[in-house]
C-alpha cells in the first residue's frame, strides 16, 4: 500500500477553490488581468470581500498580481492551477498517468 502524504499547499490548494466566491472570481481572471474593481463590478460583491477571497487565491498561488498606476491588476496563475490539480489527482488517483503541459507563450 503506498502511503500518500498531503502537503498543507495541497490542503491549502483545495480550500481556496472549494468557495464559490472565488470560483467566480477565478474565471473572471481566467484570461485576462482585472482590478479588484472589475470584479466588484461584475460579481456585485462588496470591495472588502473581493480583496478577501483575492487575498485567499493569491496565499495559494493561484492568480498573481501587477500594479498599473493605482491599481492591482489580477490574472489566473494558470501553471500553478495545473500544478495544484495534477498533485491532487496523484495523490487520489495515483495509478493513473497524470501528464502535464504547460504552453508558454512567445
Amino acid at each position: 500500500m503506498k502511503t500518500v502524504i498531503f502537503s498543507f499547499d495541497t490542503v491549502e490548494f483545495a480550500k481556496a477553490l472549494a468557495d464559490e466566491t472565488r470560483q467566480k472570481i477565478m474565471a473572471l481572471c481566467c484570461c485576462e488581468w482585472v482590478s479588484v474593481n472589475d470584479i466588484v463590478e461584475k460579481l456585485d460583491v462588496a470591495q472588502p470581500t473581493v480583496s478577501h477571497h483575492l487575498k485567499i487565491l493569491k496565499n495559494a498561488g493561484l492568480v498573481k498580481s501587477e500594479r498599473k498606476g493605482k491599481q492591482v491588476m489580477y490574472t489566473i496563475n494558470q501553471q500553478r492551477l495545473a500544478q495544484g490539480c495534477c498533485q491532487v489527482a496523484e495523490n487520489f488517483a495515483p495509478d493513473q498517468q497524470i501528464e502535464l503541459r504547460v504552453v508558454v507563450p512567445d
